[in-house]
């Protein structure tokens, strides 16, 4: 073999092991995430329906009003922004949402949420300050909806399809909380 190749391989060699000891030390991209992805589909004849987010524990903290404050859009979730995807139109509380993909933002409140359809795609649900990278000149709906109080704690964020009346809901619950926001 020629000096060059090998020179060439050794550089090779150095950066995969100087990639492969960032990745475990700094950036430990083989532990587990501490708020894993999820996604949740629901499917009725054509109607094919998509959420994709990233599911936070609660860890016995106060989650409500502290972790996640009153009054301040959230992204709905940890990590990326959460998304949700519709192949037909749908109805929300009244309002017309088209097809397409769209972030999902909401406003806990004590008594209600906001809950906030954004055209935007973001890559990460919050800047380097944490503050929201949310941007209000892309809400294509924007809705309130009552707050359940929940008998049991909800440990893990949880976002689901509810059907199970013939109606269907997006359901959202952590800690004692529950929302549900009814689709046509």
């Amino acid at each position: 073999m020629n000096t060059f190749l090998k020179r060439v391989l050794i550089l090779l060699s150095v950066v995969a092991l100087g990639l492969f000891l960032y990745s475990v030390f700094v950036e430990n991209i083989f532990a587990p995430r501490l708020s894993p992805e999820d996604t949740v589909e629901f499917k009725l004849n054509d109607l094919e329906l998509e959420v994709f987010y990233n599911r936070p524990y609660k860890k016995g903290r106060e989650i409500f009003g502290a972790l996640v404050p009153f009054n301040q859009v959230w992204r709905t979730g940890a990590n990326e922004a959460t998304t949700f995807e519709t192949n037909q139109d749908l109805e929300i509380n009244g309002m017309p949402l088209a097809p397409g993909k769209y972030t999902l933002w909401t406003v806990p409140k004590d008594s209600t949420w906001t809950v906030i359809f954004n055209s935007k795609q973001y890559k990460w649900g919050v800047n380097a300050e944490m503050q929201p990278m949310w941007d209000p000149n892309y809400d294509v709906i924007t809705t309130n909806v009552p707050v359940q109080k929940l008998d049991n704690d909800v440990e893990q964020f949880t976002i689901a399809f509810d059907n199970s009346t013939d109606n269907l809901f997006l359901t959202m619950a952590w800690d004692d909380v529950k929302i549900a926001l009814p689709l046509k």
